[in-house]
C-alpha cells in the first residue's frame, strides 16, 4: 500500500520534468521580449539596443503578453518623441494594434502627441485604421478639439469621411451642435491645400 503514494509522486515528477523541457524555447523568447520591454519602460537605452542588435532579433516588435502593447505604445503614451524616433530607426512597425485596437498612431492621437504623430506618420503609420470603437486618429483629434493635430492628419491623408463603429465620421463630429467652427474648418481649409498641393506640377510644361 505504501508504494502506491510513491508511484504517484514518481509520475508526477517524470510528468513536470517534461513539462520543464517542452518550456525552454518558447520561455526564453517570451523573456527576450519582456526583457526588452522593460529595458524600453526603465529607458535603459544600452541594454534596448544590445538587444535590437542581436543577429536575427525581432525584439523591437514584442507585445506586452497581458495588453498587446509594443515598444511603440510605450513610449507614445509617456510622449517620449527620442525614444519614439528611435524605436522606428530600429524597424518598429507603426501599425501594430494593442489589445484595445489602439496603433500607436491612435495613442498618440488620442493624448494630442503632435510631434509622435508627425514622426509615426513619417514612418508608414497607417492613417484610417481605427481602434476597437472604429475611433479612427482624425476622430479622436476632432473630438479632443485639436485644431493642430486636426491639420496634420488631413494635410498628411487622413480620411474625414472614414465612420466609426457608430457610423459617424470625422466631418460629422465636427458639424455637430456645440463643437467650434473652427473644427470643421481646419479639416475643410486642410484637405484644400492638400488637393492644391497635389494638383502642383514641378518641371517644364510642353
Amino acid at each position: 500500500m505504501a508504494r502506491a503514494p510513491f508511484r504517484r509522486f514518481t509520475l508526477f515528477a517524470a510528468a513536470l520534468a517534461a513539462l520543464n523541457l517542452a518550456v525552454p524555447a518558447s520561455a526564453q523568447l517570451y523573456s527576450e521580449g519582456y526583457k526588452f520591454l522593460q529595458a524600453v519602460k526603465d529607458r535603459k537605452g544600452e541594454e534596448a539596443t544590445e538587444m535590437l542588435n542581436d543577429p536575427g532579433s525581432t525584439v523591437v516588435n514584442s507585445r506586452d503578453i497581458s495588453t498587446g502593447e509594443t515598444g511603440l505604445h510605450l513610449t507614445v503614451d509617456r510622449r517620449d518623441l527620442t525614444w519614439t524616433k528611435f524605436l522606428l530607426q530600429q524597424g518598429a512597425n507603426p501599425n501594430i494594434a494593442d489589445n484595445r485596437g489602439r496603433t500607436p498612431l491612435i495613442a498618440a492621437a488620442q493624448i494630442g502627441f503632435v510631434e509622435g504623430v508627425e514622426a509615426l506618420v513619417d514612418a508608414g503609420a497607417r492613417l484610417d485604421i481605427g481602434n476597437e470603437t472604429g475611433e479612427t486618429p482624425l476622430i479622436a483629434a476632432v473630438h479632443a478639439r485639436n485644431i493642430e493635430l486636426i491639420q496634420v492628419l488631413v494635410s498628411a491623408g487622413a480620411d474625414p469621411d472614414r465612420a466609426d463603429n457608430a457610423g459617424r465620421t470625422a466631418r460629422d463630429y465636427a458639424t455637430m451642435p456645440g463643437v467650434s467652427g473652427r473644427v470643421i474648418t481646419a479639416i475643410e481649409a486642410s484637405e484644400k491645400a492638400s488637393d492644391n498641393s497635389a494638383e502642383r506640377v514641378y518641371g517644364p510644361v510642353f
